[in-house]
């Protein structure tokens, strides 16, 4: 399914080059701690994880998540070489309506297959071994081996790719892992499941044997979609069947190594194992918190190195995997996850309830969210006329056509596949919250939840997940919203002020469950993939679902468009060039070495998750598209291209190819993928068809209206300060969200404000009561001509609106003004304990 080259063995001299060449870069970064870049070392092309199961506890007291994960692997052999673009079509199964505590996934990865297996080439006495009679040595952090001698080994020379095999070596299946306390591994006696023997096709295989237990698996994650209920079923019996076995395993900073004395090959390794581990306080994955109530929470918050520090995963967008999970808690808390099932709690002991979640859907381990909190759900009081469905702007043969067919990606129970689910425009939906939110997500953010799910399926079709939830996640979360399977988090800096920001953002994760979940990158350096995609698909769906008129659809997106370029062109002149490009690897995109493992550039620069340079030129490219096909056009393409590709992993040239082929003759002069590529993808700075235009919305009425609002204010401000108000005063006019932003980014181009019109503007338009942008520019206009009278305001923003405060902290300290720097460090100091780390440290290098 998921094409990552040809085999080596057909392989062109060039395709080896780039094997060694991003093998040769991972050994770089292995051996420079100070570079930026991120490694995934699982050895992806020799074995997959198909199926996760875990079983942990929360523990509050410890700040710690501990337990077992199995994983049901499945080794080359097994692996179905699918390219997502040129792929032979296999029948996707209907997703069942019936509720079952168990659902079940999808045979067959899409991997490159190789007929040498490609083992790890260390010596066996770098390790510890443990086995049967052998005492077990563990470290200061838990850690079972010679942990220094494995570091050495990892960054030297040895950590190598060794396809020979010679007969010596022992494979080692590699797993991205950092910030764990592995305590156990060992192999999953499947074969001990009372009637589990039924999975074998091969009644000679003596009982308890190897080959029955690897029997077992492969026929397991084999079983077609239809049998999804015992798959899964079956799942959870093996996950708790006794251990057979300990293995030898090793850690280092970013990776746990596992092997099997005398297992020289991925097929002769255990198919089915179990790991016992901790989380620690510190790991990146999970914040240790506290909610907007004060009671303790902790969530995945999307941290850079993605679930590594939450569990022993393939990290790799490839690896795609479905998983179930058994998470038990005081009873005082609700756990929510990414899961298709809205779980309930089973009490198992007085005080200590359990949640079990699972998804059906094969995605990359990165996907997983969980979130365990003293969240309240959060109830409609009345239904609102704003809960009716949107209307779909395009004819209704257009939006509601179902494209015939089976789909592209391996098999699952798939709602594209289910007559129900693609008339389904609104899709189940909760809201979770601290109780002290209750109020607000009552008002603001439940009665938007129909509206634009109803816009989204509207202009895509056929929702990919079947349910979701929305979760108000504490003041240290890094930005305004986070999607995963099944749920939404969102910042509460949305709720405040009026639907404009909660509306937009939750339209832009809406869209993330089409691109970003059901289609992703396979390439993570190509996120204007999914960002790209997000930011101007919001803007479609927020104004259907606000039910705007053509014309007044486009004066809002003209006038975001106007945000946008501004915002581009500031992003352009502060960031590193290295930064700007959407396709840094170019035609190397997508490439890994022979064993799998990549490397993601940048990929832990701190300052990378405050820019928004992949969001903006991937907006403007699609914009850019939009005019030179219509509308109507290009949204019957993306219908088209979402059927074909949704659980799919593609590149640039997917899409590109895609729409270039479906398009007619006289609508693309001049378009070609290798143009694109070129001019918006793979060079800094302002795209040239970009410059050629005239600057975006500046012929929009609202654009037109905001700079006459200006103007007025220009004028105030030239006053004399003591001057009596004239009969003839300026009136103001009510001006929109976004044109708030933007007559504030008009102001701040100012050189100077006197503390009269600063008065005076914010009792106008009562700022500190708008939204999060909206009191974002204000405060920058504060800063900037120290109205040290507003300073009250500028403290609040640093302290509940962390996701957008970072950049202030620079403001302030860049003013050089003592009073000004005092507040700075004194909010970050508040703060700081319970911030992001990857938000702390950057503000912590700004300040100090």
């Amino acid at each position: 399914m998921y094409h990552t080259g040809d085999c080596l063995g057909e392989a062109t001299s060039e395709l080896v080059n780039t094997a060694l060449e991003t093998a040769s870069r991972v050994l770089d970064v292995m051996s420079d701690p100070a570079r930026d870049d991120l490694p995934l070392l699982a050895n992806t092309s020799h074995m997959l994880v198909k199926h996760y199961a875990l079983d942990v506890d929360v523990d509050f007291e410890n700040q710690v998540i501990e337990g077992t994960i199995v994983l049901f692997l499945e080794d080359g052999s097994g692996c179905k070489t699918l390219d997502a673009r040129h792929s032979t079509m296999e029948t996707c199964r209907p997703e069942s309506g019936e509720a079952f505590p168990f659902r079940t996934p999808s045979p067959g990865p899409g991997l490159v297959t190789h007929s040498r297996t490609v083992s790890t080439k260390m010596a066996h006495n770098d390790f510890t071994i443990c086995g049967k009679g052998e005492k077990a040595t563990y470290d200061e952090d838990g850690n079972h081996g010679n942990r220094d001698q494995a570091s050495e080994t990892c960054s030297s020379k040895k950590y190598r790719c060794d396809t020979g095999n010679h007969g010596r070596e022992d494979f080692w299946l590699i797993l991205d892992c950092c910030d764990l306390s592995v305590l156990k591994v060992e192999e999953v006696d499947v074969a001990a499941v009372p009637g589990i023997e039924s999975f074998t096709r091969s009644p000679r295989l003596a009982t308890g044997s190897q080959e029955l237990r690897k029997e077992i698996v492969r026929e397991l994650v084999s079983l077609p979609a239809g049998r999804w209920r015992e798959q899964f079923d079956c799942y959870a019996r093996c996950s708790q069947a006794p251990g057979c076995g300990e293995l030898l395993f090793a850690t280092d900073a970013w990776s746990l190594r596992v092997r099997k004395r005398g297992a020289q090959t991925a097929p002769d390794f255990p198919h089915a194992i179990r790991i016992r581990y901790r989380t620690k306080p510190e790991g990146q994955s999970v914040t240790w918190t506290s909610d907007q109530s004060g009671r303790p929470c902790v969530y995945t918050m999307g941290s850079p190195i993605n679930n590594r520090a939450l569990f022993p995963c393939q990290e790799p967008p490839v690896a795609m995997s479905t998983w179930q999970a058994t998470v038990r808690a005081a009873a005082s808390f609700v756990v929510l996850m990414s899961g298709e099932n809205s779980a309930k709690p089973t009490q198992i002991r007085e005080g200590c309830s359990s949640w079990h979640y699972y998804v059906t859907m094969p995605m990359p381990a990165s996907t997983f969210t969980i979130a365990v909190g003293c969240w309240t759900e959060v109830m409609p009081e009345t239904r609102s006329l704003d809960d009716q469905p949107s209307q779909s702007p395009f004819p209704s043969s257009k939006a509601d056509s179902r494209c015939a067919g089976v789909c592209g990606h391996m098999e699952y129970p798939c709602r594209f596949q289910n007559a129900t689910a693609t008339t389904q425009k609104v899709i189940p939906h909760r809201v979770f919250a601290p109780v002290c939110l209750k109020g607000a997500c009552q008002e603001t953010l439940l009665p938007l939840l129909p509206p634009c799910l109803s816009a989204a399926h509207s202009v895509l079709g056929t929702h990919p997940f079947s349910r979701l939830d929305v979760l108000i996640v504490p003041a240290n979360f890094p930005s305004l919203g986070m999607a995963s399977p099944h749920i939404i988090f969102l910042s509460q800096s949305t709720l405040a002020g009026r639907r404009q920001l909660c509306g937009t953002r939750l339209c832009h994760e809406i869209a993330h469950a089409w691109f970003g979940l059901a289609i992703g990158a396979r390439d993570w350096t190509e996120e204007w993939l999914s960002e790209g995609f997000a930011t101007h698909l919001e803007d479609v769906f927020w104004a259907m679902a606000q039910q705007l008129s053509p014309h007044e659809a486009q004066e809002q997106q003209e006038l975001r468009a106007c945000l946008r370029w501004q915002l581009l062109q500031d992003e352009l002149r502060n960031s590193p060039e290295e930064m700007q490009v959407l396709r840094p690897s170019k035609e190397k995109t997508g490439h890994v070495s022979e064993s799998g493992a990549s490397v993601i550039k940048h990929g832990l620069n701190p300052e990378k998750i405050f820019l928004q340079v992949h969001y903006l030129k991937g907006y403007f490219l699609l914009r850019f598209l939009v005019k030179r096909l219509g509308d109507d056009t290009y949204f019957s393409f993306l219908r088209k291209f979402v059927y074909r590709f949704h659980g799919q992993l593609i590149l640039s040239q997917d899409f590109l190819q895609m729409l270039l082929e479906n398009i007619p003759e006289e609508k693309r002069p001049e378009l070609s993928v290798e143009g694109i590529f070129q001019d918006w993808l793979e060079t800094p700075g302002i795209p040239k068809p970009l410059q050629r235009e005239l600057q975006a919305g500046e012929e929009c009425g609202l654009v037109l209206q905001v700079g006459a609002e200006v103007s007025k204010w220009i004028q105030v401000n030239r006053r004399p300060r003591k001057r009596k108000r004239r009969a003839n005063a300026e009136v103001f006019a009510k001006l929109l969200p976004d044109q708030l932003v933007l007559l504030l980014e008009r102001l701040l181009e100012l050189k100077t404000l006197s503390p009269h019109t600063l008065q005076s503007l914010q009792r106008t338009y009562r700022l500190q009561e708008q939204d999060a942008e909206v009191r974002h520019r204000w405060c920058e206009l504060v800063v900037k001509h120290r109205h040290s009278r507003a300073y009250g305001q500028v403290e609040r923003f640093l302290q509940e609106d962390q996701a957008m405060g970072v950049y202030l902290y620079g403001e302030l300290m860049v003013s050089e003004d003592a009073r000004q720097q005092q507040l700075a460090r004194r909010c970050f100091q508040l703060a700081r304990e319970q911030m992001d780390k990857s938000s702390a440290k950057v503000v912590a290098e700004m300040l100090f």
